[in-house]
């Protein structure tokens, strides 16, 4: 955008740069404060002159992109090189810095939450940044917390993923869901331990990182719901199989299909949300690299998510009213009677698991949420180990075998040395006696 103000004989241009702070971002202005940039770039210049210092202050109001209800509003200009260097030159000959923002010169003569008018003694190239003050400091004991039980969490995901490959032990159930589920929940876990590294570094290679680890943990979590939305609507399937007395062989969705919503939706989500707001993804005030509020941007996760779970919601009670005349008539067999109670004890487990841990995350007050915040969602992959491992027999007699045959192994190999030194012992006496 272009404007030309004539006063008299001079004229002056100002031209708002859209777009620009994606390369002169805020943490260019040196303070310990959080920055965020709170208005378009723009510069202004005499086109008929090269002097850009005045003895009165020139007035610019400049519009808010956002209100600003807390923090400190800064009128900052971009100092380049060749303005600093001279500076640096002239205080002694140290060392000349990079280009920075910088508010020598321009300072806030008004402001409130939807403009602020600044006052600079100099023509530039100026903007509107935001200055929150630092977070406080990571507790230790939670950051320890958290890597301790996100790793013990991993190591279950790393079982349950292996017994979902490796275990073919019932084949009227199709466990596509429940092994993308653990990937993906494994995955944004395993992402989530290193993505405090690329937060603080001013590097634009780190930046990108941010960015793109951002946008990957958005997909992974919308790919983790999405698999658990698939495997509520397994289990209905299998229900309803039960309550119409059918035969049940592999039920569900075709495999193709499986992964066409389990991934094709988290991607078409994903890739809608950055063509509209790309900026969205990177470093936030909270230290990590997500998404952010700003323009409304963190509901590209909550919108899908709410949806998600409500939908999760109608097939578990869905499931449950096909449940009810199932339980009705199976009184008299009990084995069957257990087994229908611990799918409906599966389809609770896990809603409750992965859905009501992420509720908890709403409610960081104190240290008690905190802390059972971190115990209760870096352990999905223990409860689902538990759920659809441990409590399955079909899997408890994998398992069982696994085991046999590896001590067999074992004990065969012992019996085998224990042989062949006797052999060994016995040609030696034999050999004495001869001598």
């Amino acid at each position: 955008m272009f404007f030309l103000f004539f006063a008299g004989s001079a004229a002056a241009a100002v031209l708002t740069l859209r777009d620009m702070e994606r390369l002169l971002i805020p943490r260019f202005l040196q303070t310990e404060n959080q920055t965020e940039m709170n208005s378009d770039i723009i510069t202004a210049f005499l086109p008929k002159t090269k002097h850009s210092n005045f003895s009165q202050p020139v007035n610019f109001t400049i519009q808010h992109k956002k209100k600003s209800e807390a923090g400190l509003v800064t009128c900052v200009y971009w100092e380049g090189k060749d303005q600093t260097a001279a500076k640096v030159d002239a205080s002694g000959g140290e060392e000349a810095e990079a280009s920075r923002w910088s508010v020598k010169g321009c300072w806030v003569a008004y402001s409130d939450e939807n403009y602020t008018i600044c006052s600079c003694s100099h023509l530039s190239t100026f903007a509107l940044i935001l200055q929150i003050g630092d977070p406080p400091p990571e507790d230790p004991f939670l950051k320890w917390l958290n890597r301790v039980c996100v790793t013990i969490g991993l190591f279950f995901f790393a079982l349950a993923i292996v017994t979902f490959l490796l275990c073919s032990w019932n084949a009227k159930i199709n466990n596509t869901a429940r092994l993308h589920l653990c990937i993906s929940l494994a995955s944004s876990h395993f992402l989530m331990l290193w993505m405090d590294r690329y937060v603080d570094n001013k590097v634009f290679v780190h930046t990108v990182a941010c960015k793109v680890m951002a946008g990957v943990l958005h997909f992974l979590i919308l790919a983790s719901f999405s698999w658990m939305l698939l495997e509520a609507l397994q289990l209905f399937l299998l229900v309803r199989r039960l309550s119409k007395v059918q035969v049940i062989q592999r039920d569900g969705l075709p495999t193709p299909v499986l992964y066409l919503i389990g991934y094709g939706a988290p991607f078409v989500i994903l890739g809608v949300s950055a063509a509209v707001f790309s900026d969205g993804y990177g470093a936030t005030d909270s230290q990590a690299c997500w998404l952010s509020t700003e323009r409304s941007f963190n509901w590209a996760l909550t919108g899908p998510v709410v949806a998600l779970l409500g939908m999760n919601l109608v097939l578990f009670f869905a499931t449950l009213v096909c449940l009810r005349p199932t339980l009705a008539s199976m009184k008299s067999d009990v084995s069957q009677s257990k087994d229908t109670r611990l799918i409906v004890f599966k389809i609770l487990a896990q809603s409750v698991i992965l859905g009501c841990t992420w509720i908890l995350g709403l409610y960081q007050a104190n240290l008690f949420f905190q802390v059972l915040f971190i115990l209760l969602n870096s352990q999905q992959g223990t409860f689902l180990f538990i759920v659809h491992c441990l409590l399955n027999k079909e899997v408890r007699g994998e398992y069982f075998k696994w085991l046999s045959c590896s001590f067999r192994k074992s004990g065969n190999a012992g019996t085998a040395k224990d042989f062949h030194s006797g052999s060994d012992n016995m040609d030696a006496t034999e050999e004495q006696e001869k001598k």
